[in-house]
């Protein structure tokens, strides 16, 4: 097993035609480590932002010789003092080896995430270009869509300002004022509230105008080559341990671009969606028995109905989303009396979350990722509401980085690989795509089918891994298809 930073180190290598089975991320542990208090600070250094810390393209070999002959590369003792120091803190954790399951888990979505970035989400230049054209239209001789341009005419024609500023927050706010809105933002969720012609195509306006910014012209030539969408994923930047990115808006790809996501001739997309995930890990590490009884069911949501807790699905999610998030108010509020009743330990759990959060203390996820302490002028209920949910999110993050750990390996066994090592990217099924509790996996088609049981199989080794022998379940909706925005739900 290679010790690196694996962002410095492993795309170098995939550009070289190098897969490794295995690897510990000194920056991704060493982050973990020292949130648990394991480390101190000082014994690691500061970390490079991936925007920096990428090497080009076609760059460097791992060790150029010209800068180990004169120093220049990290010295082999700092490095070899830096995982020891790790590897001790390890030894000292007293957890029955869930903190090492979460550090292998960490950096082994360091090897997913530079893998899925070298081989890249298959996507159509040419599709692209019809949703853009049907979506927003041609663009006009400003450079601007006309259908974005037709839109933004209806909305300063519902406010009666022919030069309203409709892309300046402070602006829009301003215009939305002089036509009679009390208005505090133009969000969404404040103006849906709001009788006033202005609203409706305002939305339309604001849904065009992302998705130009966001996923048009500029942001292809800029994310897209050679056949591939290719994003900058960050593993564990959030802290709860969810990804983020650094580029390319890889977490916020909208219906209507998915769909320009094709997989190659011969080829299939298997797109995964792992089903109310975040409900089902709470019933998994609470030990609530009701709920997990309620967990071992494909739709937990119905098994709510069933049991008599609440009178609808929806009432089910409304109620369960609000005790997980710390909602005090509407219709989650008026639920939860219900879910306490029914599940009580379940409740009990994010509660005491809650209280420590409040407090002032860390909490922890099921693995052992430590909650940050609560930023200045943050009030304590704020703070608790976020210790509430970090529990959850951040163990529901665990089980998708142990989900994508396994089907990394067992995705390279389906070729009669031993390891990733020995499966080359272009030629056998891999991921492509992960958004918290989603995965893509681009395959052969003759192997599609195999590659879809893979997936189920890893989600529920995933879920015995960290819980034991729950009866929790953790069901994936799959779809093979030949473009992702074809697949239900998406």
């Amino acid at each position: 097993m290679w010790a690196w930073v694996t962002r410095d180190i492993a795309p170098g290598l995939l550009d070289r035609g190098v897969r490794v089975a295995r690897c510990h991320d000194l920056d991704l542990v060493g982050r973990i480590l020292v949130g648990r208090g394991m480390l101190a600070p000082g014994d690691e250094p500061e970390p490079v932002t991936p925007a920096h810390a990428n090497p080009a393209p076609g760059g460097a070999a791992l060790f150029d010789a010209d800068e180990v002959e004169h120093g220049e590369a990290d010295d082999h003792d700092r490095l070899v003092a830096r995982l020891d120091r790790q590897l001790a803190a390890l030894d000292r954790a007293r957890d029955g080896g869930a903190l090492r399951v979460l550090v292998r888990a960490e950096s082994a979505g360091a090897l997913c995430a530079a893998e899925m970035r070298h081989a890249g989400l298959p996507f159509s230049v040419d599709r692209h270009e019809e949703v853009l054209l049907d979506v927003l239209g041609p663009r006009g001789p400003g450079g601007r869509p006309v259908h974005l341009e037709e839109a933004g005419a209806l909305v300063r024609a519902a406010l009666g300002d022919p030069r309203a500023s409709l892309d300046s927050p402070r602006e829009l706010v301003r215009a939305l004022r002089r036509a009679g809105l009390d208005v505090e933002t133009s969000s969404k969720w404040e103006l849906w509230g709001v009788d006033h012609p202005v609203v409706e195509p305002l939305m339309r306006y604001r849904h065009l105008y992302r998705l130009l910014t966001a996923n048009g012209w500029a942001w292809r030539a800029d994310w897209v080559h050679d056949g591939r969408f290719r994003p900058e994923y960050v593993p564990g930047g959030v802290v709860t341990g969810r990804w983020a990115t650094s580029g390319g808006g890889a977490l916020q790809l909208p219906r209507e671009i998915r769909s320009a996501a094709v997989a190659d001739p011969g080829w299939k997309l298997v797109v995964a969606d792992a089903a109310q995930l975040e409900p089902r890990i709470l019933a998994a590490m609470s030990g609530d028995v009701g709920m997990a009884r309620a967990g071992a069911e494909r739709d937990m949501y119905l098994a709510f109905v069933e049991r008599g807790v609440v009178p609808d699905r929806d009432s089910a999610k409304v109620a369960l989303l609000g005790a997980m998030y710390g909602s005090t108010t509407g219709r989650s509020a008026t639920l939860l009396p219900s879910l306490e009743r029914a599940f009580p330990r379940a409740m009990a759990t994010v509660a005491h979350a809650a209280r420590q959060g409040e407090r002032g203390e860390q909490v922890a996820t099921w693995l052992g990722r430590t909650s940050p302490d609560a930023a200045p002028g943050v009030r304590p209920r704020d703070h608790g509401r976020f210790t509430r949910n970090f529990i959850v999110q951040g163990t529901a993050a665990e089980w998708a980085l142990v989900w994508l750990a396994g089907l990394r390996f067992a995705l390279a066994r389906l070729t009669g690989a031993a390891s990733p090592a020995g499966a080359p990217l272009e030629s056998t099924p891999h991921l492509c795509y992960f958004l918290h509790d989603e995965v893509v996996v681009h395959t052969p088609e003759r192997l599609a089918e195999r590659v879809s049981d893979t997936i189920r199989q890893e989600a529920e080794r995933a879920g015995r891994l960290l819980f034991g022998n729950t009866p929790v379940s953790f069901p994936v909706s799959i779809a093979i298809v030949d473009d992702y925005g074809a697949a239900k739900g998406s």
